[in-house]
């Protein structure tokens, strides 16, 4: 069994690399070994994809823009803006002699799957998906005042599920009354069912600042192997692949989907598209995300988590992103 499982770890690593290694083969650009990491120049890159080039700010931003919208980066961060969205990169945006240049695991894992996205084969569609109202039972999540995290992620998962099974779609919860739940349970029951998507839903609490100006809405998915998490919290840049890797290109663009109609249709501050090895990502033998849809320590953000009506659009932003999703990846 062990040498079983030792080469099942060695092809999801495999897979992951490859995603990394082979990015579209309209692109043949020379690569550059910066700080320890491959690289492209930005300049090179846009040329090759029908961008043109501008400096907003000489020798810190740099702006790519395009027919089909634009893309912002900026010298010695991990920011980028891909159409108005935020997305944050694996490795920061280096500069050197006046260029600028993204690292080779971003092109792959982050910004070729929302540009360019993948048509899955006529046999593989869209039709299950698995919902995952996070915490429940002796789990509270985070609570403000009486107001619990449990309760408002079970009534979001419901109401995305109403709009799902409209659209056609069969969704599954992974609990559907005040139950707990383990964390390796959850991706589980997307496994079990061979769910074609799984998302975990969340609300957000800024209790290390206790400021309620702190708001908006982050989608996070799976970490490339070998890159740091957007929150790393001691994990760094030697992890190595877990099954969620197999997906790094259709996590990013869910999740991009989702970002998006959260922050363009619901209203949400933009907080951006992240990366983490959350332990429900992890396991996930499917394109799996985990949307923090607003903060409970926010006045703005609360009105719309625990109204009802205001809910139903967040409800309705992130069905809007799923079903972006399957269309844009669908063979028609």
């Amino acid at each position: 069994m062990r040498w079983v499982l030792g080469i099942g770890a060695l092809l999801i690593g495999l897979l992951a690399a490859t995603a990394e290694s082979f990015p579209p083969t309209r692109l043949r650009l020379s690569r550059v070994e910066l700080f320890g990491t491959e690289y492209v120049a930005l300049d090179d890159w846009a040329r090759a994809n029908g961008y043109q080039v501008s400096w907003p700010l000489p020798k810190r931003e740099i702006r790519l823009t395009h027919p089909n919208g634009k893309l912002e980066f900026t010298i010695d961060s991990r920011k980028m803006v891909v159409r108005g969205v935020v997305v944050w990169l694996s490795h920061a945006i280096a500069g050197k002699d006046g260029r600028a240049y993204v690292s080779s695991r971003d092109l792959a894992t982050a910004v070729h799957p929302i540009l360019f996205p993948q048509r899955q084969s006529s046999t593989r569609r869209i039709r299950s998906i698995v919902l995952d109202p996070g915490h429940g039972g002796k789990d509270p999540g985070n609570q403000e005042g009486s107001r619990r995290e449990k309760d408002y992620t079970l009534l979001l998962a419901s109401e995305v599920a109403e709009i799902l099974r409209r659209a056609g779609v069969t969704v599954k919860l992974t609990r559907d009354r005040d139950t707990f739940v383990e964390l390796p349970s959850r991706p589980q029951v997307a496994n079990r069912s061979n769910a074609d998507l799984f998302v975990s839903l969340h609300f957000n609490s800024a209790d290390g600042s206790g400021s309620p100006a702190v708001k908006g809405a982050e989608v996070f998915c799976m970490t490339p192997v070998r890159a740091s998490s957007t929150n790393a919290r001691g994990e760094g840049a030697g992890a190595g692949a877990f099954p969620g890797n197999r997906f790094d290109q259709k996590n990013v663009l869910l999740g991009y989907q989702i970002q998006k109609a959260l922050s363009t249709k619901a209203g949400m501050e933009d907080r951006g598209l992240k990366r983490a090895r959350f332990a429900v990502l992890r396991d996930a033998t499917m394109p799996a995300v985990l949307i923090e849809a607003g903060f409970m320590t926010s006045p703005m953000d609360s009105r719309r988590i625990y109204d009802s009506q205001q809910r139903k659009r967040l409800a309705q932003s992130v069905a809007d992103g799923i079903l972006e999703y399957r269309r844009l990846t669908e063979r028609q």
